[in-house]
């Protein structure tokens, strides 16, 4: 006879059991979570009228309004990904930091931070830049690795930089709000753009031949022209962040409101670059409906299997797992990133989110660990998702758009010094809070999350429990 005790970790291991064989996640889930869930009234854990509950989570997966803002960023970023401003951006700014060596590296960093601001998907970052980008690294002697790995690695900035998708879901996992989650990851996100320029500035003075400046017959007109080329292509851009993000930060608008508005943005842009045709508003709505749908379907099978997952005390047994680590608050960190790192070799991000996050809250909670820097740090650790070679889907996208002539050997091999700075900064955010939390503090010089009030009023039950407001 099984007891219950056994349950969570059979469970466990039965969805790493359907994972590894290969069925896809959303159907494992649940799977997994009916299988376990009859097995539980079977044996006598919980009723039938337990699993009732499911109809219930199911809808309010449906009818959550935060939720919609994953098809309006993601319509926003496919049809910004064809608009064109992502090649003016990319040509104006490459030309402007062409003389000195690594131009065209910071280029492409600081472009791929600005589509990360305004199409939150790593794909369409890393595809545009390396069709544009790759071919002229490589007509000027830039060496290959150093040219796959900062195309692949910029785009996955899109990870960190609001309005990222997994900071969406992340808050939603997490029961934070979107806006902290975004305010939180400002700092993370600025210290790694100086984190990879920094790279390309230690190559371009110790090994400058791996990153040559360009020819002057490569170079256009200079001087106002130029300047004007790039102030043409980066005013539309701040225009939409600050209507995007802007909006969110000032309170003007939710994130929903804000993805439809920069979704309208971006149709509005599209048309002012003469790009606006029924066959880019078909894509563009052909990959959000692809998009989408995979998350509703993971979202509504983790739904099952947390559900059956708690029913048989499953969060208990995480807690009681994960507290008891040596080392307290430390030793729960570093467990949980390396735990992260790892599955983030064969699992995508929405995944980890879905099936990891809900598990890891509970602990988190008990050891006092600020949710929101919590986040943050998972949503860093977890872009390394897209970094590591073989399976990270960045060196996918760029092995797709990349010549025959680069050798997926150097995609591979020029993507691990970028996955060495996003582990850096993983440290970073561990050891320096202020990097998420100061984003946080600034409006009002206190942590939200700690602020407890006693209201004395004989009229409200248990009136000697502190009000905490998230």
């Amino acid at each position: 006879m099984l007891s219950l005790e056994v349950m969570p970790p059979l469970m466990f291991g039965g969805l790493v059991v359907f994972l590894l064989i290969g069925f896809p996640v959303a159907f494992s889930l649940a799977a997994v979570g009916l299988f376990f869930g009859f097995l539980s009234i079977e044996l006598g854990f919980f009723t039938m009228a337990y699993l009732g509950n499911l109809p219930l989570r199911v809808f309010g997966i449906m009818s959550n309004e935060l939720l919609l803002a994953i098809p309006f960023f993601t319509l926003m970023g496919a049809i910004l990904e064809r608009c064109g401003l992502a090649e003016d951006l990319l040509e104006g700014t490459g030309q402007l930091f062409g003389k000195v060596p690594g131009g065209l590296a910071y280029a492409v960093i600081l472009v791929g931070a600005v589509l990360g601001a305004i199409t939150g998907t790593v794909a369409a970052s890393v595809i545009a830049m390396g069709m544009i980008s790759l071919p002229i690294m490589i007509r000027y002697g830039y060496d290959m690795r150093i040219a796959t790995g900062v195309i692949a690695a910029s785009g996955t900035i899109t990870q960190v930089i609001p309005p990222s998708l997994v900071l969406i879901v992340l808050g939603d996992q997490l029961g934070k709000s979107v806006g902290d989650m975004y305010a939180g990851a400002i700092g993370p996100s600025i210290l790694q753009v100086l984190l990879f320029i920094g790279f390309i500035a230690a190559v371009s003075i110790f090994q400058p031949h791996r990153v040559p400046p360009l020819p002057d017959e490569a170079l256009g007109p200079r001087g106002w022209p130029l300047i004007w080329r790039v102030v043409k292509g980066m005013v539309p851009c701040v225009v939409l962040i600050f209507l995007v993000l802007g909006t969110i930060f000032l309170g003007l608008a939710t994130p929903t409101e804000a993805g439809a508005m920069g979704a309208v943005g971006a149709v509005v842009l599209a048309a002012i670059n003469r790009r606006l045709t029924w066959t880019l508003i078909n894509q563009a709505m052909q990959n959000t409906m692809r998009l989408t749908a995979m998350v509703i379907f993971i979202l509504v099978g983790s739904t099952v299997f947390s559900l059956v997952f708690q029913g048989v005390d499953g969060g208990l047994w995480i807690e009681h797992l994960l507290s008891h680590l040596p080392g307290g608050q430390a030793g729960f960190l570093i467990f949980v990133n390396i735990f992260i790192f790892f599955l983030a070799f064969f699992l995508d991000f929405f995944e980890i989110v879905f099936i990891v996050v809900p598990l890891l809250v509970p602990a988190a909670a008990k050891l006092d660990i600020d949710l929101v820097w919590f986040g943050v740090l998972l949503c860093v650790n977890m872009q390394t998702s897209f970094m590591h070679p073989p399976f990270g889907f960045a060196l996918f996208y760029l092995r797709g758009i990349a010549p025959k002539t680069v050798r997926s050997r150097d995609i591979y091999w020029g993507a691990i010094p970028w996955v060495g700075l996003q582990l850096i900064l993983v440290a970073i955010v561990i050891f320096w809070p202020q990097s998420v939390t100061y984003w946080l503090d600034k409006g009002t010089g206190v942590d939200p999350n700690t602020v407890k009030i006693e209201i004395p009023n004989s009229d409200i039950p248990d009136n000697d429990a502190p009000i905490t407001f998230p």
